[in-house]
């Protein structure tokens, strides 16, 4: 009987202390965006449709640029030597064949040759002019986005914080903290979602920059070689 009073007593315990362990609470980042009210959906809603656009645009233009980078290395070897042949049509047609900016510059000044040098030089400049933009179309939306996300994500913390805040003085003081925190905690995913939206635009940005400066320095050298060409003696 001992015995069994003594099972039962220790059973007992060790209910207790099972029932006096804190249960782990856990929330999934799927649980943590849809519980942060509507306008916290509204604005993480945003700053995916801001992230979408930010990699579409980066890819777009990244094999775009790519594709302008591409270029025979035995080109102005080429139109070297049919200009100093005199076959202009031939060094014309080569550029045709040839889809690039660079192939675009030297057509540009092949189709002035003839006319001064400045005047040459100065068709090239502003065929430069125009491909430098066109190599730069809709970058600057990368730059906008990499400002604008974490704004957007601040925003939505605020207006978060505001919300919780509202709460706990209608509530007179006696709101429940555990209810107040987690409004805070939902509040600030929108600040980390704009962050790293912010962060992929802002490197997709900087290293699109990069690969247009290497390619408007090689639409440079070939602009100058080009012109030397034209001003080497006969």
């Amino acid at each position: 009987m001992i015995n069994m009073l003594l099972q039962d007593g220790a059973q007992d315990a060790a209910d207790a202390l099972t029932a006096e362990e804190p249960v782990e609470k856990t929330l999934s980042i799927i649980d943590l965006l849809l519980t942060g009210g509507t306008s916290g959906i509204i604005i993480i809603g945003v700053l995916f449709v801001l992230l979408f656009v930010a990699i579409y645009i980066y890819f777009e233009r990244l094999f775009a640029i790519k594709a302008a980078s591409k270029i025979d290395g035995n080109f102005m070897n080429q139109i070297r030597d049919n200009v100093s042949n005199g076959n202009i049509e031939a060094a014309k047609i080569l550029c045709a064949q040839t889809n690039s900016p660079v192939a675009r510059l030297t057509a540009k000044g092949i189709s002035r040759i003839g006319n001064p040098l400045e005047d040459i030089n100065t068709a090239i400049e502003n065929s430069g002019r125009l491909e430098v933009y066109r190599l730069e179309k809709n970058v600057s939306v990368l730059a906008t986005i990499a400002g604008a996300a974490p704004m957007i994500g601040f925003l939505g913390t605020v207006i978060g914080m505001v919300l919780a805040f509202h709460t706990l003085a209608t509530s007179s003081g006696q709101a429940d903290m555990g209810t107040l925190a987690e409004g805070i905690y939902t509040a600030m995913t929108t600040t980390v979602a704009g962050l790293i939206v912010g962060i992929i635009a802002y490197m997709g940005y900087n290293h699109l920059v990069v690969r247009i400066d290497k390619v408007v320095h090689a639409m440079e050298a070939n602009a100058v070689d080009f012109l030397d060409l034209l001003n080497e003696p006969i």
